[in-house]
């Protein structure tokens, strides 16, 4: 078989098929992603233009050549609509069918109607125009830890660079009688590329879908769902792997243990709804006070802990107090009712080579026991003295059993 333009159109005709119907396989097994959806249409659209383009000569120009063009426009819309709804903006119906509209219409126009040059080079930029703005969106997006996002602009940016470049290359190369090597090698060149980036761009935009789905199961397992922070295994976890590297680069460190205070008290009066609203004002407090460096987590209910490295006693009192003002403040009215929520928060602090979790979360939870007693609304450091005088058994709240777990982990 002679790689020709001609065998060239025929495998190309296959091959966006063929995606197409994978693409939608790949859709219907996971249906929560519909950008896919749009992408297997966009190729078995373009399937069908390159069916028309096929026909030249056989049947009228107008379905060869224009029906053909407004096909493959929209084929790129598609394509475009598709990376938009991929992160979650809406579909513009009006411009899914802009280029092939224009198209038709520019077709009409008798001062174009034979200059084959100048309707090459619009239809290249049609085509150009939806190639980059499919770039765009994946680029506005760019925010999600996704991988193959970025081959994928890579790969569209070249694409339709290399596209709006065609017509004027072939102009320098014509297709003559007198120089039918040369156009048929150079015209060769350009569906041979264009078949490359089809198979490309298709695998490429299964693996960012693929990899979406992976990253929220991650999510779904390592965060909570209602505040976005992390969940006790994750938070446990990741203070496993910072007491390894506090190992080899030892640095001061604050671990926070926050309760907020009688929030069964809000639940009952306020319901439970408001009562997710208080978290969730909480969580913002929060992240806010903290770096994006320090762990944030929550254990479980109302109770939550963060871990403050490479900081001072000073400094992390200072924090504690941040986030407990701000919190005071910001939970005092909620969504116009008057909840007057606080919280009390426990600090124990280490200099030591040495990273104990365990032990830290123990002292702030007894800390944080402390400041229960004394009128809450307030923030305890963990003192030798403080430790020395609780008793066994006096605070056995769920920090306890967060070291415990946290200990096994750590074993």
């Amino acid at each position: 078989m002679r790689l020709d333009v001609n065998t060239l159109f025929m495998v190309t005709i296959y091959v966006e098929a063929i995606l197409g119907l994978l693409l939608l396989f790949a859709w219907a097994q996971n249906t929560a992603i519909t950008a896919v959806c749009w992408w297997g249409f966009a190729h078995l659209i373009r399937a069908a233009s390159v069916v028309l383009f096929g026909l030249y000569g056989t049947v009228p120009d107008l379905i060869s050549i224009d029906l053909a063009n407004a096909l493959l426009f929209t084929a790129f819309a598609v394509t475009w609509t598709g990376a938009r709804v991929f992160d979650g903006r809406p579909v513009e119906p009006v411009y899914l069918v802009t280029g092939a509209v224009l198209w038709l219409l520019i077709c009409r126009l008798p001062v174009l109607a034979d200059a084959v040059q100048a309707r090459s080079m619009i239809a290249s930029g049609i085509i150009t125009a939806y190639i980059w703005l499919t770039a765009y969106e994946f680029w506005r997006g760019r925010s999600e830890p996704l991988v193959s996002r970025w081959p994928a602009i890579f790969m569209l940016f070249a694409h339709g660079a290399l596209f709006l470049l065609r017509t004027p290359l072939v102009t320098l190369l014509p297709w003559s009688p007198t120089n039918s090597m040369l156009g048929s090698v150079w015209l060769t060149v350009l569906s041979f590329e264009a078949l490359l980036f089809t198979i490309s761009v298709a695998f490429i935009l299964l693996a960012m879908a693929k990899e979406r789905t992976e990253l929220r199961h991650r999510n779904a397992a390592m965060l909570d769902p209602l505040t976005g922070i992390a969940n006790r295994r994750s938070f446990l976890a990741d203070a496993h792997q910072l007491a390894k590297r506090h190992l080899g680069d030892p640095r001061p460190i604050a671990v926070l243990l926050i309760d907020l205070d009688h929030f069964k008290s809000i639940n009952d009066r306020f319901g439970h709804a408001l009562g997710d609203r208080v978290l969730e004002i909480f969580t913002e407090s929060a992240r806010q006070a903290v770096r994006s460096s320090d762990l944030l987590g929550r254990l479980g209910g109302e109770e939550f802990a963060a871990v403050l490295y490479d900081t001072s006693r000073d400094k992390a009192v200072a924090v504690a107090e941040r986030i407990r003002m701000a919190f005071a403040q910001a939970g005092r009215e909620v969504d116009g009712r008057p909840v007057g929520a606080t919280l009390s928060i426990g600090l124990a602090y280490c200099e030591e080579a040495a990273l104990d979790v365990p032990d830290l979360l123990a002292q702030s939870d007894q800390a944080l026991y402390f400041a229960k007693e004394n009128g809450r609304n307030r923030v305890e450091v963990a003192s030798l003295e403080m430790i020395m005088a609780c008793k066994p058994g006096t605070r056995m709240g769920s920090a306890e059993s967060v070291a415990a777990i946290a200990a096994k982990s750590a074993a």
